[in-house]
């Protein structure tokens, strides 16, 4: 009952639209002035990062989602004066294992395969370690892109999620709006730019592995290691010159980039595989109803917690 914890605090339609509706604004208006700007935004990175160095480019670029993530956390305890646990599991605490098990496991799977993928393709790749700023990289990125991909999941996995059950009283709509919105909220990137908009395949697709891990699991533990796993390890290990975040990494991809079929092996290969593992792991069941099932009222919830809500 992920999605019923939001009746844990104060509800009301307002409350639920002002964050998300003022982060798609920020989005929309940063798509729109990087359309309308006529500058490549490949080229200027690379302006920028040689005027102040990736390392400060880094930090700019995840600051404001930083913010962001105290910013949904403040609002949920001062506007809904809801907990930050029922915000996050349906548990009665959060399960920092189920987070550092999803964190390793994918952080595991994508060395290995970023591995392969250099052994077999060597000249894709150049080697561009270098220890004195690497350090630099690493420590900004531990501290950094977990509080970014937190915001990430608490905003659309969370707040939305079930803002929009509440109101929806349903679970596949929420799964498809904040799925969909998540992977649109990339368009801006500078992966969508040189490969096209077949890459929100990939994001979009994304989106719908982490609701599904949400619903199905009944909190977002396992979309919170994840999501850091998969952008931290990325930001560590393999830049290129046309992604959004471009570091001092252990490699540098130097291919030509192709939208081809590895943007849908991912989604619809990798993906299914790791929630048939996880739903083994983890004993999940009645898929149908953990996705497409009806979210109880107030009062249902209430009676079937035996009083133990903690309602607001």
């Amino acid at each position: 009952m992920y999605i019923e914890q939001g009746y844990k605090g104060n509800e009301g339609l307002w409350k639920y639209l002002v964050l998300p509706i003022g982060f798609i604004g920020f989005m929309v208006w940063n798509y729109i002035i990087t359309v309308n700007s006529g500058v490549n935004v490949e080229d200027a990175m690379q302006q920028i990062i040689d005027q102040f160095g990736s390392n400060l480019v880094l930090i700019l670029l995840l600051a404001p989602l930083v913010v962001g993530f105290f910013v949904v956390l403040g609002w949920t305890l001062l506007v809904h004066q809801q907990s930050i646990t029922s915000l996050t599991t349906s548990r009665k605490k959060i399960d920092w294992k189920r987070i550092i098990y999803s964190f390793l496991l994918w952080g595991a799977v994508t060395v290995l395969l970023t591995g392969i993928d250099i052994y077999f393709s060597p000249e894709k790749y150049e080697l561009n370690f270098n220890l004195s700023k690497f350090i630099p990289l690493a420590i900004i990125a531990i501290l950094l892109i977990p509080l970014q991909t937190s915001f990430e999941e608490y905003l659309f996995r969370g707040h939305m999620m079930q803002g929009i059950g509440l109101m929806a009283k349903n679970k596949w709509v929420p799964l498809v709006i904040t799925s969909s919105l998540f992977g649109l909220m990339h368009i801006a990137n500078p992966e969508v730019e040189k490969l096209g908009l077949g890459i929100l395949i990939y994001y979009i697709g994304t989106g719908f592995f982490l609701g599904i891990l949400t619903l199905m699991d009944e909190g977002l533990e396992l979309a919170l290691g994840f999501h850091a796993a998969n952008n931290l390890i990325t930001a560590l290990l393999v830049t290129a010159d046309w992604t959004a975040f471009q570091t001092n990494s252990i490699y540098r991809d130097i291919s030509e980039p192709v939208l081809g079929w590895d943007v849908l092996i991912p989604v619809f290969v990798v993906y299914p595989i790791l929630l048939l593992f996880f739903s083994k792991k983890y004993g999940w069941k009645n898929w149908k109803e953990r996705l497409f099932g009806r979210v109880l009222s107030k009062e249902e919830f209430v009676a079937m917690t035996d009083g133990e809500s903690d309602l607001a």
